[in-house]
């Protein structure tokens, strides 16, 4: 494989800008460019949800890396414009200004799109949580609100409603699980954070479907769930999860399906790949496809696509991880929980607020493990899972 004369990375985000770093120290010295929507330096997103939302950090303490650092990769930025279009054939990308950016290397790393429920949007004082602007103007309402739902039970509602409570603010948390998080942690670790969160004076509505908002003059008074109710609110929060941001490939003709379809390579076409968030990839150790939505996946997903942009041609088995923090307890998680796993206690004590949980398939084999404010611990029983995630790469795995 030819090393490409040029690279377009689209999407300023963590995955993006990884991506040039990495074939910076490859020592990669030919033309990258960076697109992105958005017109700011790139910024990491997990403090939205915390740090920034609490106001305990400003926005620029959020930007990946200094003026300096980014001046210093020696790469083109263009910033504030969106790409609306890709030609496979000539790896050429339309931008919304109707600029077009043309590389003998692509790399798709655009993200998410906050979901919106149908009947939430387009309502004073309902919000997403998606962006650094998204997060300045929640916050502004919060420091006036008095009584707060959150509709959604997953990691970012869950944060919200963490940091909404640790405000002052009246919390009702909303959504369809019967546990918090239980997509993520399974019934009896979600059962034990609804705990957490219900001490704090979290309300929690589980097994709740939203059907939409009241609203009076224009502005939100109330959301109301599937059974009639209304939870009463001057200020709602849909965090229900993102849509890959692809919408701009429809008529490319590469693979879409919740995602950009790629091979175990990280590859969607010849000389077209994806990385972070929106990358759909074929995980050779699990044998099935997986698309990854944490902050430590954008970066490895991206430093093994640069390696392969450079003649690499490995392939990428990572041992899925992320974390949060919720009111004063950092969770992390390596591997994939199951709903059907069944959960042991291998180190620490659920009384002592301390321990490593190991998540066991069917046959006794740990699939998966949880710190709770373990973290060293839980980085040590990382090693048990390892076998699970990292295998040989088919002969022909499927694209």
């Amino acid at each position: 494989m030819n090393t490409p004369s040029d690279v377009l990375v689209v999407g300023a985000s963590a995955a993006g800008l990884a991506v040039v770093e990495s074939l910076r120290r490859k020592g990669y010295r030919e033309r990258i460019t960076l697109l992105g929507a958005e017109a700011g330096a790139p910024y990491d997103r997990p403090p939205l949800s915390k740090q920034v939302l609490a106001g305990t950090w400003e926005a620029e303490r959020t930007h990946l890396r200094t003026r300096e650092v980014l001046d210093a990769l020696d790469a083109e930025f263009v910033l504030g414009d969106r790409a609306v279009a890709l030609d496979v054939a000539t790896r050429t990308v339309r931008t919304a200004s109707g600029t077009e950016l043309t590389a003998e290397a692509v790399v798709l790393a655009t993200g998410l799109h906050a979901r919106k429920l149908p009947g939430l949007s387009g309502t004073a004082g309902v919000h997403v949580l998606r962006t650094l602007d998204d997060a300045a103007q929640l916050r502004r309402e919060l420091l006036e609100a008095e009584r707060v739902v959150v509709v959604g039970d997953g990691v970012l509602g869950a944060e919200i409603a963490a940091t909404a409570r640790l405000m002052g603010t009246d919390v009702t948390l909303a959504g369809p699980q019967p546990a918090l998080m239980q997509t993520q942690l399974g019934h009896d670790i979600g059962r034990r954070l609804a705990t957490l969160h219900t001490e704090h004076g979290v309300r929690l509505r589980p097994d709740t479907m939203v059907e939409g908002v009241e609203t009076t003059g224009g502005r939100v008074r109330g959301v109301r769930a599937a059974d009639g109710e209304t939870l009463p609110a001057d200020l709602v929060v849909s965090a229900v999860g993102g849509t890959p941001a692809t919408d701009w490939l429809a008529d490319s003709g590469l693979d879409l399906a919740d995602g950009v379809v790629c091979d175990s390579h990280c590859r969607a076409a010849d000389g077209i790949y994806a990385a972070g968030d929106v990358a759909r990839f074929h995980h050779a150790g699990l044998g099935r496809s997986l698309r990854l939505e944490n902050r430590t996946n954008a970066t490895e997903q991206a430093m093994l696509v640069a390696a392969n942009i450079l003649g690499e041609d490995r392939p990428y088995t990572p041992v899925p991880y992320f974390w949060t923090d919720q009111l004063g307890v950092k969770i992390q998680v390596y591997g994939l929980p199951t709903p059907t796993a069944t959960v042991q206690i291998a180190e620490g004590g659920t009384e002592q607020g301390r321990f490593v949980a190991q998540y066991l398939d069917d046959e006794g084999r740990p699939v998966a493990v949880l710190g709770w404010n373990m973290p060293k611990q839980a980085r040590q029983h990382r090693r048990h899972v390892l076998d699970h995630y990292v295998r040989s790469e088919p002969a022909a795995a499927p694209r």
